[in-house]
């Protein structure tokens, strides 16, 4: 699988062990998140992960900042982008089951790293249950 990651300045080592947990599992990563705990603008590194999703170069996108709100917000602007806020696995669950969400949005302030990989996990091994959710999946768009 191709996954898209990117973060700010609250999520690096958040990051580093998602990404590790993704590449021990044999899905391919591209990272667009800041290595750094200095100051950045989450939108640098949430844009390119929803033009990967909206390109089709990704499968999947996972984006990391304090509240996970801002982030959310911004990948959301893009075409074919559904991204969930989801700061348990049960939340990932349900965004992925109900609302075939392709990116996930962690808040890196309310989470622990092995709640956040716990979240990817789960996000990635859900399948879309289709049927009544699709008419809802469709009335998202405004496109």
């Amino acid at each position: 699988m191709k996954i898209s990651i990117g973060n700010d300045h609250a999520g690096p080592d958040y990051k580093k062990a998602i990404v590790q947990y993704l590449e021990s599992k044999g899905h391919t990563v591209t990272n667009y998140g800041t290595d750094s705990e200095a100051s950045v603008d989450y939108p640098d590194f949430a844009h390119p992960v929803a033009n990967d999703i909206t390109e089709g170069k990704a499968d999947f996108g996972i984006v990391i900042c304090g509240s996970g709100n801002g982030i959310a917000m911004t990948v959301n602007k893009h075409p074919k982008v559904r991204a969930g806020l989801c700061w348990i696995k049960e939340i990932a669950y349900l965004t992925r089951l109900h609302n075939d969400a392709n990116i996930v949005s962690i808040p890196a302030r309310y989470t622990s790293i092995p709640q956040a990989v716990e979240i990817v996990d789960t996000f990635l091994t859900t399948e879309f249950e289709g049927g009544r959710h699709q008419t809802r999946v469709n009335k998202i768009s405004c496109l």
